[in-house]
Parts: structure tokens; sequence; C-alpha cells
């Protein structure tokens, strides 16, 4: 299949899903001059872009038809499902040589079986998870890893710059997902072990702000620690990326060990914990908010500490 060109100021772009996350991305494609339709379920999330100079859509199918390139970055696996191959689809009006490019963190499965609808359509598909949480996404940061087929992989690198610092092909369609599970899996033992370091400190004594100055740049720094760790000191647990979302992350990890026969018990204990962080009604606040399930086990509010 013919590539079309990819150009700003020329290259059609459309964008499905304004979150948290998706408008920054999609203001920085606008910043670098392409032409710009977007789609929101929640319209008012779309108001800023709009005011920028985005062309507002009713439908995914509607975004497509006026797009080179569609982008989708929603919430779930059925999300993704629905706005690319539903009735209203991106596949029921995207154009030959097209390319949807799906950039929600979803399932390796459904990565491939969009990949094979799309060649069904004479169209591309890339699944490209990103990295970086929310200021990545505002500062242009992000880690994006992508599965598909290089051509269109390599045809797309002026959107890839335009939103992430590494950008990195990982192999045939469902590689994206599958790395972004590898992430995923860190970054959930990782917040385990950063939460009870803070309790640790807390109910120690110590004064958790040096604690942190200390400890971030030795051998146990991270990004969630030097990003996420000063939010949970100062009780800010305003969302950069979803608790919800994060246990759906969990949740195809732990299916797909499952598929390969791995036994992963750590990420099985941090899941419970998040689960547990939205029985607590939690579930709309960021992956930070752990520190309140933990506190909680051992007796007392987090934001409510003397």
């Amino acid at each position: 299949m013919t590539l079309p060109s990819i150009v700003p100021g020329h290259t059609k772009i459309g964008w499905i899903g304004t979150g948290v996350m998706g408008k920054s991305m999609c203001g920085h494609l606008m910043k670098a001059g392409f032409a710009m339709t977007i789609y929101n379920r929640s319209q008012s999330k779309t108001q800023e872009l709009v005011g920028l100079g985005a062309k507002p859509a009713a439908t995914p199918a509607e975004v497509a038809q006026q797009s080179d390139v569609v982008f989708v970055m929603v919430g779930f696996p059925h999300d993704v499902r629905q706005v690319i191959m539903g009735e209203d689809g991106i596949l029921t009006t995207l154009r030959s040589q097209g390319i949807v490019v799906d950039m929600t963190t979803s399932s390796p499965q459904l990565a491939q079986e969009v990949y094979h609808a799309a060649k069904a359509k004479n169209c591309h598909s890339l699944d490209a998870p990103v990295s970086g949480g929310d200021i990545g996404a505002k500062e242009a940061r992000l880690s994006i890893m992508v599965g598909g087929d290089r051509a269109p992989f390599e045809a797309l690198q002026p959107c890839w710059d335009a939103m992430g610092k590494t950008i990195q092909y990982q192999g045939a369609a469902g590689s994206g997902q599958h790395t972004k599970m590898v992430n995923q899996i860190l970054i959930a033992n990782n917040m385990v072990g950063l939460c009870e370091a803070m309790l640790y400190a807390y109910r120690s004594g110590l004064d958790p702000v040096e604690v942190l100055k200390s400890v971030s740049s030795g051998a146990a720094g991270s990004w969630s620690l030097s990003n996420l760790a000063p939010r949970v000191l100062n009780n800010d647990f305003a969302p950069g990326f979803y608790v919800e979302h994060f246990v759906k992350d969990m949740g195809i990890a732990l299916e797909e060990a499952r598929r390969m026969n791995l036994a992963l018990p750590g990420l099985a204990l941090a899941h419970q914990l998040y689960v547990a962080l939205c029985a607590q009604g939690m579930s709309r606040l960021g992956t930070q908010a752990l520190i309140q399930a933990l506190a909680t086990l051992s007796g007392f509010d987090w934001r409510n500490r003397t």
C-alpha cells in the first residue's frame, strides 16, 4: 500500500479523545502545523482545542472522513473497539491508505484485531501507547512505544516528534501494547514501594521532604519518586493518570501473563491494592492516591496526618 506523505500544513489529522493527556498531545500536533478535526464524547472537553482552531466532529466516522491520519486516545479497550470498528467508527470512512493510530493503553490482542480490520479496508494501523503521564504530555516528552508495520511508523515521524521524546519501534502489531504492559508492571511495583517508603519515613519521625531529597538522586531514584512522591507529600491526588485506568492496565497485563503461563505475584498484589482504592471511592484520583489505601491498613488517614 502507498503511504501518504505526512507534512504539516498539508496532512489532515484527526484526534479522538481529548482527556487529561489527549488534549495536550493533540495541541502539540496543532502547534506543529497540522490541520485538526476532533471528537470527544463530552463536547465540553473539546472547547479549548476548538478555540485554537480544531474542527469539531459529531462522530469518529466524521473525523476519519476528513482525515489522512486518525489518532485515538480513549479510556478502555471497549472504547477503542467502538471508535475504530463500531457502527460509526473510524474504519467505516477512513480513506484507502489512511492510518489509524491507537495511543490508548489497551489489549495486545485487540491491537492485532484492529490491524487486520484496517488491512481489510486497505488502511494502516499502529498501536502506540505512551508513558510519561500528564506532565510528559504537556511538555511533549512522552515515551511512545509502537507496534505495527514499520513503513507507517516511519512515515509518522513528524507526528511522533511533536508529541514525544523517546520514540521506539517495537515490532509487529500488538508489540507496542506488550511494551506498555512491561512499563505498567514496573510502575505498579514501584508505586507500592514508593508509598510504603513514604509511610515508613512519616511513622519513623523523619521529615519526608528531606528524606526525598536524599533518596531521589540515589540508587532508589525513579520517575515516580521524582514526580509523584512530592504530590503524595502535598496531598495532591489530582489525576495525571486515573486509578481506574491503571487497574484496567494491570488487569490486561495479568490476563496476558496467564495466557503466557507467567506468575507475577508482585503485580497481582499491586492490582488488589488499587482495586481496594477503587472500593474506597477513589477511582478517579491519580495513581499516587495508593498512599491512602496503605495508610488505611495502618489505621490512619494520610490526608489528615499530623
